[in-house]
């Protein structure tokens, strides 16, 4: 059988318009720089010139993060067509974000598959399935993923194209269901599907009203071969689990997969070995929820990691992060950079959230990792459901005063209507105003949506102007990370710090002279660090993440 997957990552950051207007743009960066310093002694600046030498050659500092680390839906979902036997074709989402109507493959399809995991709206969805309606009509258009395994009830009721949702785990389901297509056999004993009624389907039974479900069914994570990418890449994405085992109400994650399921440490150990053996990797990125739980499983990663030799990052939660010494056996284990979930600094809106982890252990967690020697991000957001300009202004003050190292701080968002959050609709007063913009159209007790993208820039804003240490992740998404990838922690983190504020320089200092009097002392602290501005195409963009990741 011969099938198209559309598969990749989604169309863009939800907070990227705080870029719009400064030299990070990244549509219009070095058209809003010449516009900007237009008239003073930096006209010609480009971020793009930023540079460095090492080892005799001269690189970007800014070097665009091309496809070194294969996308683990991708490739996932080419194992398991290939082990089904089946005839395919990729065409990356990417390319549905980032031109107006991009040619598909050329030939024939018997099936459309279309991943759903890095879709997070309506909007996104309807543009992927419009597109693949106008180039291949009448063709069989199979969903699965995150998005779809969520809110099949409303894509069956709204997209009319979409034919079936693979729920699930798809490892055994979509073989069997591409193999009944093609045999033209009927499809109600296959597990993990959601159907149409129509004739027109090959399979489908009759007669049933809108849509229907078969039966669920889990794979055995430990028993069941890890995907394997081909080819050689220095750093692999990994999934150890499916589910998760706590309940903070603005996530959907665990509905997903209502059973929470996870890979023993001897087959993480194991497929990390294999990783290094067959495709040259050196880095693990643990796509989890929380890699760190559950305990037993943590002590004995710990156990068996150090000797690997190989270098990882995941998610954590705050309250794991105990002691000391556990950052030291992290560091022993090869472990290079954490990120968790702080959310919030006050404790009334934690509860809200049911996070289960308190302002208290959130602070422990980060000064044992601020004094301690991995990499780590805590992520926070502004307006959950509850929350109070009161509320949010501890987190807002523990960002500006006492937070080191990096940070993400979101707008609270509604992405449906399976979030937990929803059982306090009347006690918190939540609505949507806009159900086809639902992001951007709340309102709670304590907010809306208005209040907290104000709240959320002025944070933004004041932590970039008044907190040397605190270094917002969101522009460096774009490119090769470390920057410098042979200097440490500290120093990168400041060489991010002052290319943002070069960056901000049109937010921050509407008179242009007076920000390229700030682009200037910034660009001296950036020469502190061997960072210069070269001549315009000196530099060649040369890759460098097999240095440090």
């Amino acid at each position: 059988m011969r099938v198209l997957l559309v598969a990749g990552l989604g169309p863009t950051f939800k907070n990227s318009t705080y870029l719009n207007g400064t030299l990070l743009d990244r549509e219009n960066g070095d058209a809003n720089a010449a516009d900007y310093l237009r008239g003073t002694e930096l006209a010609g600046l480009r971020l793009s010139r930023l540079g460095f030498r090492h080892g005799g050659v001269d690189y970007p500092l800014l070097r665009p993060r091309r496809t070194t680390v294969p996308h683990l839906t991708t490739f996932t979902l080419e194992r398991i067509l290939e082990q089904a036997g089946a005839d395919y074709d990729h065409f990356d989402t990417l390319n549905l974000w980032d031109q107006d109507d991009p040619q598909p493959p050329g030939g024939d399809y018997e099936a459309v598959l279309l991943s759903t995991s890095y879709i997070w709206n309506n909007a996104a969805l309807r543009t992927a399935v419009g597109w693949i309606g106008r180039h291949f009509p009448g063709v069989p258009l199979l969903l699965g993923g995150q998005y779809s395994n969520l809110k099949y009830a409303s894509v069956m009721r709204d997209f009319p194209t979409v034919d079936i949702i693979v729920r699930g785990d798809s490892e055994e389901a979509l073989p069997a269901l591409l193999h009944a297509l093609a045999a033209r056999a009927p499809l109600d004993g296959i597990p993990n599907l959601v159907l149409r009624p129509d004739p027109g389907i090959r399979g489908a039974e009759p007669g049933r009203p809108g849509w229907y479900a078969t039966g669920f069914e889990y794979i055995d994570l430990d028993a069941h071969p890890s995907p394997m990418p081909r080819g050689r890449f220095p750093v692999i994405p990994y999934e150890s689990m499916r589910g998760c085992p706590f309940t903070c109400k603005f996530c959907s994650f665990p509905a997903a997969s209502p059973k929470w399921r996870y890979k023993s440490a001897q087959k993480i150990h194991d497929d990390w070995a294999a990783y290094a053996e067959q495709c040259g990797a050196g880095f693990i990125k643990a796509m989890d929820s929380t890699f760190t739980v559950p305990p037993t499983r943590l002590r004995e990663l710990l156990r068996l990691l150090p000797g690997l030799g190989v270098e990882w990052e995941g998610y954590s939660r705050a309250n794991v992060i105990k002691t000391p010494e556990l950052v030291d056996q992290l560091a022993a284990a090869h472990c290079r950079f954490l990120s968790l979930g702080f959310e919030s600094m006050s404790d009334n809106t934690l509860k809200h959230m049911d996070k289960k982890v308190n302002r208290k252990q959130n602070l422990q967690a980060f000064r044992l990792l601020s004094s301690g020697g991995l990499g780590y991000r805590c992520s926070f957001m502004a307006g959950y459901p509850g929350e109070t300009p009161d509320d949010y202004a501890q987190t807002h003050a523990f960002l500006t005063e006492e937070y080191r190292g990096h940070f993400m701080l979101s707008v609270f968002s509604i992405s449906d209507e399976t979030m937990p959050l929803w059982q306090d609709r009347e006690r918190l007063r939540i609505e949507v105003h806009d159900p086809h913009d639902p992001d951007y159209s709340w309102s709670h007790i304590g907010m809306d949506v208005h209040e907290a993208r104000s709240l959320n820039h002025r944070t933004l804003t004041d932590v970039r102007r008044k907190n040397d240490g605190a270094v917002l992740m969101l522009w460096q998404a774009d490119f090769e990370h470390w920057l410098v990838p042979h200097l440490g922690t500290p120093e990168n983190l400041a060489i991010e710090k002052s290319v943002e504020r070069i960056g901000m320089a049109p937010v921050d200092h509407p008179d242009p002279a007076g920000g390229a009097a700030a682009i200037r002392e910034n660009l001296s602290r950036l020469a502190r660090y061997g960072v210069h501005l070269y001549p315009e195409g000196v530099l060649r963009g040369r890759s460098l993440l097999e240095a440090r990741v």
